[in-house]
């Protein structure tokens, strides 16, 4: 009887629903971000979700494997946001702005993501290097493509075009990445990815981006050509 009523017990506990490849992508990424991918195994993962480290082998056969699905995931819609930004020719203001948005929607809802990328560009290993020349190197090529003809309008110098580029780059990442530090030492800043914190983030790119690849102040050709 008593044994019966063990099994009506166990029966009637629920299975703890396993960690979904959502899940882990999200846990891995905040570890890589914040140890670096060489310093977490797949162990300390395993035990963050409660996990047996062979389990996640459903999922990723490798901690290679599953770190370059944390870039996949993070790194291939800014290419394709970036690819689909704005045309040659002079800026187009509604275009930036859904641009902007997007990057920043997708930005906060991976906040680990730029401190990952910060501490990955910093990594000398080879197999990191790979990885991050696979993503990167198409990332900067085409961020120079949609910018350079648009640059060229705001008066800006062909050689300066690759600079400017990685300065937008920075200019978009860095609030993610010193979200920390922002919240730690800038008084009254509150949450930097609340709803009120991110619509100021958006406000401060767009009118950056405006002022360095919108049209030139009036006269303004006229003394870049003189």
């Amino acid at each position: 009887m008593v044994t019966s009523v063990r099994k009506a017990k166990r029966a009637a506990t629920p299975t703890p629903a396993l960690p979904t490849r959502e899940v882990i992508l999200d846990t891995a990424e905040r570890l890589f971000a914040m140890h670096g991918v060489d310093s977490v195994a797949l162990r300390d993962l395993a035990r963050e979700m409660n996990l047996t480290a062979p389990s996640l082998y459903n999922h990723f056969p490798s901690k290679q494997a599953l770190y370059d699905a944390v870039l996949d995931r993070g790194l291939r819609p800014i290419l394709e946001a970036i690819a689909a930004a704005w045309h040659p020719g002079a800026l187009r203001a509604e275009q930036m702005r859904a641009t902007v948005d997007t990057l920043t929607t997708h930005l906060a809802t991976h906040p680990h993501l730029a401190r990952l990328l910060q501490r990955a560009m910093l990594d000398q290993s080879e197999s990191v290097q790979k990885l991050m020349s696979r993503w990167l190197t198409p990332l900067y090529v085409e961020g120079i493509a949609v910018i350079r003809e648009t640059a060229g309008d705001a008066g800006w110098e062909a050689d300066e075009v690759p600079h400017l580029t990685l300065g937008l780059f920075g200019m978009v990442f860095a609030y993610f990445t010193n979200a920390a530090a922002l919240q730690s030492f800038v008084a009254g800043s509150g949450d930097p990815m609340s709803p009120q914190a991110l619509a100021i983030q958006r406000r401060v790119i767009e009118k950056a981006i405006y002022r360095l690849l919108g049209p030139l102040p009036r006269g303004a050709e006229r003394r870049k050509k003189a």
